[in-house]
């Protein structure tokens, strides 16, 4: 049995101990709060009154950086929520203080959603190619970073970003809250930036406020290669000379219709080829607790030896600078970049 503790107690501290509960051969100890409050696990007042064998932070940005900071102190295994330090100079004083520790993971989950996995696996088994650019319009900073330098395989290098904003009317039925009932359109900045990896390799970023949650605006995927393209579910590519195909991503759902064997994931194939299995069948996970619930596992699996760290710091920490890049060069007006970070 691997055991963690969650210091915080938001919507996100409930899902990593909910999800922990739900997995076998893990258990939340409970978590560490400021102040005493009624939560369905123990609660602690300090790190000091727990040893679990790992810790997982789920404070805000501000609080992050010393929270970290202690438990490496203690030498506890770190899952720290995204971002690991709110500010470039932030990023760089927590890898001062804890880069060489080795213990410090970020709990970065795009990549780890079905979908996402499933492109991702397509992408690598070379099905367009050598990928060349990642366009993302649906979730903001470090988070489209993180896919952009996945999906292209690129590491933590130098950067050249280049960013502007535009706003316009848009009406926002539904935020984390729930609806607005409210239908008059109120202005929206989107950002958009192009960010140059290097060797022909480059994203654009394409966000509008709230856009996890507005149900008005698209997500969307773009992966270009050197073969081919895949275009959120959809794949074109050469298969040979002269022949030019479009296949899709086709998600096996259960609990449709006359289907009794209960609402769950199963598959993502494209073609014979199958993409992504549900490594948590039966237990009726959306998409963003099965990539929870698979950080949670992968990160035990690292503590006790058994697998490869799941997202180290310097991952984190450099998805996070170039999306404070991105920030800067759209509140300036200029070309951003970043060169010889203190982790590359």
């Amino acid at each position: 049995m691997t055991s963690f503790a969650v210091v915080g107690s938001g919507w996100r501290a409930e899902m990593f101990w909910r999800l922990g509960a739900a997995l076998p051969g893990l258990e939340c100890l409970g978590a560490v709060v400021r102040t005493p409050r009624d939560l369905p696990v123990p609660t602690f007042s300090s790190l000091d009154e727990i040893r679990p064998d790992f810790l997982v932070t789920a404070v805000s940005w501000s609080a992050s950086p010393s929270v970290i900071v202690e438990a490496v102190e203690r030498g506890l295994p770190v899952l720290a929520e995204t971002p690991p330090a709110p500010t470039a100079e932030g990023l760089a004083e927590l890898w001062r203080r804890t880069g060489d520790t080795g213990l410090v993971q970020v709990a970065e989950q795009y990549l780890l959603v079905p979908a996402h996995a499933a492109r991702l696996a397509a992408v690598r088994a070379g099905v367009i190619g050598e990928p060349t650019q990642v366009q993302v319009s649906s979730t903001h900073m470090y988070h489209a970073i993180s896919m952009m330098r996945g999906f292209l395989g690129v590491g933590r290098g130098q950067v050249t970003v280049r960013a502007t904003r535009t706003t316009a009317p848009l009406v926002d039925p539904l935020t984390r809250d729930g609806w607005t009932d409210d239908p008059e359109p109120k202005p929206a900045t989107t950002t958009i930036a192009t960010v140059d990896f290097g060797d022909g390799r480059s994203g654009l970023y394409d966000f509008t406020v709230n856009q996890w949650h507005n149900q008005l605006r698209f997500r969307r995927l773009v992966v270009r290669g050197t073969h081919g393209e895949l275009r959120d579910d959809e794949v074109v590519r050469l298969l040979e000379p002269r022949t030019i195909v479009r296949s899709p991503l086709v998600r096996r759902q259960t609990g449709y219709d006359l289907d009794l064997d209960g609402f769950d994931t199963d598959t993502i194939t494209l073609g014979d080829r199958v993409l992504f299995r549900n490594p948590f069948p039966g237990l009726r996970f959306s998409d963003e607790e099965i990539a929870i619930a698979t950080q949670l596992r992968q990160m035990a699996d690292w503590v006790r030896g058994d697998g490869p760290p799941p997202y180290p710091l310097a991952d984190g920490a450099h998805d996070h600078l170039v999306a404070l890049a991105v920030e800067e060069s759209a509140d300036t007006d200029r070309t951003v970049t970043i060169d010889a970070p203190a982790w590359r």
